[in-house]
């Protein structure tokens, strides 16, 4: 068994285990621990607890000691030189043109070595720059190339929420996000809204992701056609907290089930899919049928008219036949066209008379209806007058 400890080294920082070995060390003491680049100050945040040596992937590093008020004002003190180192090395950067981004410059806390934080889309020859820094601060110089996420944990700022970055407070390891997450959320995939400070998409994405997955369990996607009882409905959205998923009927009407309803495949009483389906068999072969007095006042009206029309047209049929001395039709050749008439067989334009024209008369007048059949006695009254 050994005695294992875990320390940040920065806010928000990554946890790495150390030896503690027989120190008595409590959550927020600074140490003083022995890392791969040198000695470094840190904080405790895990108090040490017993582990056994096959669980550790590797051997971990001895806590040196408690860091005494020596230790601390050293580190104030170069902490305070950070920001000389950064402008001068800025100022570099700028002289030679350099394709890479300063982001910030770390002393350790003896002032052994300098950490070069810096951005860049590729790889950077800086070895010139290095010799220009290791001439002036007469020190080790180290260059560190990290990420766009990296950068603004370091750096710190607001996101679009309102409150400090997630990722220089307690976010100490960066999880992959995708644009999935913002789908099965059913956010706007607009980048300004779904994109953080560093520009890559926000962590917090992820915080509820697993939820939404679980909740959709057992409801159907948006779009997809579904059958409840006899009925099919299409599902147009979904109401996760609630359990409940929006549809349209193949009726026309809208609704909401829950998935015990689409599991059982029937529609409870009360909903609208339910009622729907009786009252539209009763009315529906009631939709074509029209009353009877309806029936029998258009004929009526298109009686009158056609009535009228019709002796008006036969009229300035026999007066123009007169003034052209033609011979008029024998009466019973006109009771023979008659019924050809009544039943339906329209003469074409070619075969009508010359002087009959429908200019100014309805369509519906020329045409015979059932209703002219029936009045025969008033044709036979007009051969007697003539």
């Amino acid at each position: 068994m050994i005695r294992v400890v875990s320390i940040k080294f920065r806010d928000a920082g990554k946890l790495y285990d150390f030896n503690a070995g027989d120190l008595e060390l409590k959550t927020g003491n600074l140490v003083v621990v022995e890392t791969e680049r040198g000695r470094a100050l840190g904080t405790v945040v895990v108090p040490p607890r017993e582990i056994a040596r096959e669980e550790l992937a590797e051997e971990p590093k001895t806590v040196l000691r408690q860091a005494n008020e020596d230790d601390r004002e050293m580190a104030v003190r170069y902490q305070e030189r950070e920001k000389e180192a950064y402008r001068f090395c800025r100022a570099r950067i700028a002289e030679r043109r350099m394709e890479m981004k300063l982001v910030r410059a770390e002393y350790l806390y003896d002032g052994s070595k300098i950490i070069f934080y810096f951005t860049a889309d590729g790889r950077v020859d800086f070895r010139e720059l290095v010799k220009d820094l290791a001439h002036y601060f007469h020190t080790r110089i180290e260059m560190r190339q990290i990420g766009v996420r990296d950068e603004a944990k370091l750096l710190g700022g607001i996101g679009i929420c309102g409150r400090e970055l997630c990722c220089c407070t307690f976010l100490r390891d960066f999880n992959p996000v995708s644009v999935k997450m913002a789908k099965e959320q059913g956010l706007a995939l607009n980048p300004n809204k779904i994109s953080g400070q560093c520009g890559r998409l926000l962590c917090c994405l992820g915080y509820e992701y697993e939820t939404y997955i679980h909740l959709k369990r057992g409801l159907p996607k948006v779009g997809r056609i579904i059958k409840v009882g006899k009925l099919e409905a299409m599902v147009l959205g979904l109401d996760i907290f609630a359990g409940k998923v929006k549809v349209r009927f193949e009726t026309g009407e809208e609704g909401s089930l829950t998935a015990e309803d689409i599991e059982r495949g029937e529609i409870p009483s009360g909903k609208p899919g339910k009622p729907a389906e009786e009252p539209q068999a009763a009315t529906q072969p009631a939709k074509p049928v029209e009353s009877p007095g309806e029936e029998g006042d258009k004929p009526k009206r298109r009686r009158s008219r056609g009535r009228s029309g019709r002796g008006r047209g036969k009229k300035n049929d026999g007066a123009q036949n007169t003034a052209e001395g033609a011979p008029a039709a024998p009466a019973a050749a006109r009771q023979s066209k008659g019924p050809k008439q009544d039943q339906g067989q329209r003469p074409k334009k070619s075969e009508r008379p010359p002087g009959k024209s429908n200019e100014g008369k309805p369509e519906q007048a020329a045409q015979p209806t059932d209703g002219e059949r029936k009045r025969r006695p008033r044709r036979r009254s007009r051969k007697k007058e003539q």
